[in-house]
């Protein structure tokens, strides 16, 4: 069995949502406060018996509307669904756990456990009258807090919550839910003997090659006998070191007990002494845990655990937790009492684990699984990018939180078999720095280095903060957007993530000619200047690259397509051109032509546009420049501008360029206001940042 999914409503960040889960491993992931710890903490009310079932006003969602509030009570319900695993034996213990909770018998069966904190209805006239008068949701909080929540019940329903069933005890006892949090003294929890779980992990694995012997060779009864001679042999050298200390104790104890008599403690011929056993587990209290460094073949140094690093610490403590969890479901060792269904939760393994760790560690845990004495079901809370580049989209669960409300995103289920191909692409494409995309709060999609590097400074011209937005700026390497968009697209699937994201993509128009009546082979489309577009269109057709992209999307509620201007745009370097046509700081030190540039700048503003065509030199690609100018129906002004920006396009190199422009921008943007270049950042840019930020 599995839980597979829970419906929480009214507590926290959650108003009403239902989160679905896998068998085995979950990622849950989001952005900060978007509920991955709450959703955790509303899993262990309903299944943790460990866990205090009381909570206060603070943990109720409190965006209810007034007039529900009105109405009723708040209640705080939470819905835990368990299923049937694939391949599961239904003669094992996990349908007998369940039985009394089922809710659908045929196969695949489901149980339903349901926890609710709630007003009793014996209050609830009283509620209802103490809160008639007011109109303000803050008010009512306020006499809940005061007057009422200390009325508030909690109850574990079993099967049909209509009905009312309280789920048995026994039973939620055989689920074994340990949670790590983020903050936990690992050392006062682990180092000790004194402590719980070193001591109940000992005292299992204490004698475990005879515990583990198959039946064929030794049967239960032959290893209880044997481990009862151990313990006997045990005692007796106990008993001798006991006596010895008493030996030794004999002329210090007439001491103490001289002490005694004096004070009176001896009153009526009553006589402190010493005296006791020590068995084998109660010595596990002398036992600690230290770590042995090999120096060489001969020699090794023991030092204390305590004088660990905090994440090697951490490791050690999971795998004695994990130990511990075999411990529990040992039916051999607890018999009735053993926990049938082992469950995991960590919350930020990565706070104390390097990537190559946290890789590691996971790989353990999916291992750990396929074993007889897994963990069944494991949830893992994480901001990790190594992490979630490890594990497949199936695994993922991304939480999302806009304007109060908490949505709920699976990338492994927004695919559709026949987009299997994107899926893999996807896939593949997510690694540590691009998966940042399933954290942020707004994706801005772009389509190269240049756009990727600049996109944050840009937004600080436009007085907009990208990171203070959570915004992330992911370069998909071209244009691959329609890959990235399944992800995001809520009008597609109803698994998809509900962040709001911008496309960033270059016009680039193409044309090729038009076949002839005699020409069989059809042309390929090639690249043209926008003084071409559209020039000669009996010759040839045209097309551009964003058109049916912000077309498509258009009416989308979260993504957006961004461009240049269709009839005058191009590239992304193009158009910092246009916009900036005499701004000598968009020529960088690793650009080529610079002088050639930096004369035709000098050169804009000019009565006609002959002063800049005399000046470009002469190569084949400047006299198309010429030619596609001279026979453009621009006007002078913007036939300048298109040459200083074709120009310019030819002369950078993408990434190099970018990082130099980085620097120059930033540089100018902290200077003075009076001393700073006006620059003029490329209006689809501009939209771009204004929708994403609004």
């Amino acid at each position: 069995m599995y839980i597979s999914k829970i419906r929480i409503k009214n507590f926290r960040n959650f108003r009403e949502k239902e989160v679905l889960f896998n068998d085995g491993i979950n990622v849950i992931i989001g952005h900060n406060n978007s509920g991955k710890t709450n959703l955790i903490k509303a899993l262990s009310l309903a299944i943790d018996t460990q866990t205090t079932k009381r909570l206060e006003i603070d943990d109720f969602n409190k965006h209810i509307p007034l007039d529900e509030l009105k109405s009723n009570p708040p209640k705080i319900s939470i819905a835990v669904h368990i299923s049937q695993s694939e391949n599961e034996d239904l003669h094992s213990d996990d349908l007998v756990t369940v039985g009394n909770w089922l809710i659908k018998l045929v196969n695949p069966y489901e149980a339903l456990l349901t926890y609710e904190f709630f007003l009793p209805e014996k209050e609830q006239a009283n509620y209802v009258n103490a809160i008639t008068d007011l109109n303000d949701c803050d008010l009512i909080w306020k006499v809940i807090k005061h007057d009422f929540i200390r009325l508030y019940t909690t109850k574990i329903f079993g099967g049909d919550s209509k009905l009312q069933m309280t789920a048995d005890t026994e039973s939620l006892q055989k689920f074994d839910f340990q949670f790590l949090d983020a903050i936990r003294d690992v050392e006062r929890d682990m180092f000790s003997g004194k402590n719980t779980l070193l001591r109940d992990v000992l005292d299992f694995f204490m004698d475990y090659e005879i515990k583990s012997a198959p039946e064929t060779d030794k049967t239960k009864e032959h290893k209880e006998q044997e481990i009862k001679a151990k313990k006997r042999s045990f005692n007796e050298s106990a008993n001798t070191i006991l006596d010895e200390l008493q030996r030794r104790m004999k002329r210090g104890k007439e001491q103490i007990l001289s002490y005694a008599k004096a004070t009176g403690a001896s009153f009526k011929n009553t006589i402190p002494d010493f005296q006791g056993e020590i068995s084998d587990v109660e010595l596990f209290s002398a036992l600690k845990l230290i770590i042995e460094h090999e120096i060489d073949e001969s020699r090794k140094i023991s030092i204390p655990a305590t004088h660990n690093g905090l994440g090697y610490n951490n490791l050690l403590f999971m795998s004695l937790l994990l130990a511990k969890m075999q411990v529990s479901a040992d039916g051999g060792y607890l018999g009735n009492n053993a926990k049938v269904f082992p469950i995991l939760a960590i919350e930020e393994p990565e706070a104390h684990l390097h990537p190559a760790m946290q890789y590691k560690f996971l790989k353990f845990l999916k291992e750990n699984r396929n074993e007889k004495k897994r963990v069944r079901q494991v949830f893992i809370i994480t901001h990790s990018t190594q992490l979630t580049s490890a594990v497949s989209l199936d695994e993922i669960i991304c939480l999302h939180n806009e304007n109060g409300e908490t949505m709920v995103g699976y990338p492994g289920k927004v695919f559709s078999t026949e987009q299997n191909k994107s899926k893999k692409y996807v896939q593949r494409f997510l690694d540590a720095t691009r998966s940042d995309m399933l954290f942020a709060q707004k994706v801005i999609l772009v389509e190269g280095i240049a756009e990727q590097l600049l996109l944050s400074t840009l937004a600080q011209y436009e007085d907009k903060s990208l990171e203070d937005e959570h915004i992330a700026v992911i370069n998909v390497g071209g244009r691959f957007f329609d890959h990235f968009l399944y992800l995001f697209d809520t009008t597609k699937s109803s698994f998809a993530i509900p962040k709001k994201v911008i496309c960033i993509t270059d016009r680039d128009p193409v044309r090729r000619e038009r076949p002839r009546d005699d020409d069989s082979d059809e042309k390929s489309f090639e690249k043209c200047y926008p003084f071409e577009y559209k020039y000669d269109q009996g010759k040839y057709e045209y097309e551009n690259h964003a058109s049916n992209y912000i077309d498509n999307y258009k009416d989308a509620t979260n993504i957006r397509f961004f461009s240049q201007d269709e009839e005058s745009g191009k590239t992304f370097e193009y158009d910092l051109i246009t916009s900036n046509p005499k701004l000598k700081l968009l020529i960088t030190d690793s650009i080529s032509n610079k002088k050639e540039l930096q004369d035709l700048m000098d050169l804009y503003g000019s009565d006609t546009c002959e002063p800049l065509l005399e000046r470009l030199k002469k190569n084949a690609e400047n006299s198309r420049i010429k030619d596609g100018i001279i026979n453009s129906q621009w006007s002078p002004i913007e036939k300048q501008k298109a040459i200083i920006a074709a120009r310019y396009l030819n002369s950078v190199g993408k990434g190099e360029n970018a990082l130099e422009l980085v620097y120059n921008l930033t540089e100018n943007l902290l200077k003075n206001k009076d001393e700073r270049a006006d620059f003029q950042t490329p209006g689809y840019i501009r939209e771009a940042i204004q929708w994403i930020c609004s």
